[in-house]
C-alpha cells in the first residue's frame, strides 16, 4: 500500500533486487496510475489499485494486454488487503492509510508500518486490533526500527528509557528570524534523508520527531516520562536503548530508507541491501545536542498532545497535515506550523475534546479537526 511514494519505491526496489524471494499479489497507489502500471508490470503483481478512481481509465489503458487486473476506489483497496498474503507494506501517507491498514492488520498476518497517523491518530485502537488478530507488526521507520532492534521484551522491566535521535533538519543552526523567512524550497533540502515533500517539512519543524514519540509509547513498552529526543546531525544512530544497569544498546546504519525496510521484510532473518556500509574511521565523530523547544516548538506539542490522553493526537496530527499544506503552497510561514496546531488544540480542547474510541470516531475528529484547522488558517493569514 503505498507503492508509488517514496517509501514503496524503495521496497520495490529491494524485490526487485531478489525476485526468486518474493511474489507480488498487490500493489496500491493514490493518483499516479502510470507509475503503479509500470510497477506491476515490473514486478508481476497480480492486481494494481488506485485509491483516485478518476485514473481507473489510465491505469486500465497501460495495464491492456497484460495478465495485471486494474481497479480502482476505496472499496477496491479494501479487497486488495483482503487478499491472502504474508506480509503487507502499509506506506500509505497520512489519515487516508488508517482504514486500509487496519484491514491489514486483521488478516492477521505481518505487517511493516509506514504510516505514522495510525498510532498518532488511533493508538490504542490499532495496537489493540494488533494483539487481538496476532499479528505481527514490524515499525519501518528508521528510528523505531532501530529500538525494535535494541529494546530485549525479555528485560522489559530494565528498560529506563528510549532515545529517539533527530537530525535537526535543514534549519538546525538558522536563527528563529531566519526560519521566519523560510521557503518550501528552504525546508525541503534536507541534509541527510531522502523523503517525500509532507515528511520533509515535518523534519524541518521537528514535528516527524514529534508524531515519533507518539508512536514509541504505543510500539514499546514504556511510559511518555521514559520517550526522549536527542539531536544527531550525521544521522547515523538512529535509537538508543537505556537499561538500569547503565548498559545503552544502539542501532546505527547509514541514512538509507532501504534498511529498515530490508530489516522488515526479512524479519526475522536478515537480507542484502544496497546501502553504504558505515565507516566510522572517515566519519571521524558522531555529535550529539538537546533540542531547541522555542525554535521547534512543534516538538513540544507533540509531548503535550501525548500526556493528554485525550484525543489531542488526532488533533495534533490533522491540523498539522492542513499546516504543512498550506506552509507548501506559500500561504503560510514556517513559524505558523506550529503556531495553528497549537491553536486548534486549544480551540479543540476548549471544546470539550474527548478521546475517541473506535475508528469511526478517530475518522470524525479528525475531520472536525481539519475543518478548525481551515478556519484557524485564515486567522493566521
Amino acid at each position: 500500500m503505498g507503492a508509488t511514494g517514496s517509501i514503496g519505491r524503495s521496497t520495490l526496489d529491494l524485490i526487485g533486487r531478489d525476485p526468486a524471494s518474493f511474489h507480488v499479489v498487490a500493489l496500491s497507489g493514490n493518483r499516479n496510475a502510470e507509475l503503479l502500471a509500470k510497477q506491476a508490470i515490473a514486478h508481476n503483481a497480480e492486481l494494481a489499485v488506485l485509491a483516485d478512481p478518476s485514473g481507473y481509465s489510465e491505469l486500465k489503458e497501460a495495464l491492456a494486454g497484460t495478465p495485471v487486473e486494474a481497479a480502482a476506489g476505496e472499496e477496491a483497496l479494501m479487497e486488495a488487503v483482503g487478499r491472502p498474503v504474508d506480509w503487507v507494506m502499509a506506506a500509505i501517507v497520512g489519515s487516508a492509510g488508517l482504514r486500509p491498514t487496519l484491514e491489514a492488520v486483521r488478516q492477521g498476518t505481518c505487517v511493516a508500518l509506514a504510516n505514522k497517523e495510525c498510532l498518532v491518530s488511533a493508538g490504542d485502537i490499532f495496537m489493540e486490533t494488533v494483539a487481538k488478530s496476532g499479528t505481527r507488526l514490524l515499525p519501518v521507520d528508521s528510528e523505531h526500527s532501530a529500538g525494535f532492534q535494541a529494546i530485549d521484551l525479555n528485560v522489559r522491566e530494565s528498560i529506563e528509557k528510549i532515545v529517539l535521535t533527530a537530525s535537526g533538519g535543514p534549519f538546525r543552526t538558522w536563527t528563529a528570524e531566519q526560519m521566519a523567512k523560510a521557503s518550501p524550497q528552504d525546508a525541503l533540502k534536507h541534509p541527510n534523508w531522502s523523503m517525500g515533500p509532507k515528511n520533509t517539512i515535518d523534519s524541518a519543524t521537528l514535528m516527524n520527531k514529534g508524531l515519533e514519540l507518539i508512536e514509541a509509547y504505543h510500539l514499546f513498552p514504556v511510559g511518555p516520562e521514559q520517550l526522549d529526543v536527542v539531536i544527531h546531525p550525521q544521522s547515523i544512530v538512529h535509537c538508543l536503548v537505556e537499561y538500569s544497569d547503565g548498559s545503552v544498546l544502539a542501532q546505527l546504519s547509514s541514512p538509507d530508507m532501504r534498511t529498515p525496510i530490508a530489516y522488515s521484510l526479512a524479519w526475522p532473518a536478515r537480507m542484502w541491501a544496497p546501502t553504504e556500509r558505515l565507516d566510522l574511521v572517515k566519519i571521524g565523530s558522531l555529535s550529539f545536542e538537546a533540542p531547541d523547544y522555542e525554535r521547534f516548538p512543534a516538538l513540544r506539542l507533540a509531548r503535550e498532545a501525548l500526556e493528554s490522553d485525550n484525543g489531542a493526537t488526532t488533533v495534533l496530527n490533522a491540523a498539522n497535515e492542513i499546516a504543512v499544506d498550506a506552509f507548501l503552497d506559500c500561504r503560510i510561514g514556517l513559524p505558523s506550523i506550529s503556531a495553528l496546531v497549537a491553536a486548534a488544540m486549544e480551540a479543540a480542547d476548549r471544546a470539550g475534546l474527548s478521546k475517541p474510541r473506535s475508528l469511526d470516531e478517530v475518522l470524525d475528529l479528525d475531520e472536525q479537526s481539519r475543518g478548525l484547522a481551515r478556519s484557524l488558517l485564515k486567522e493566521l493569514k
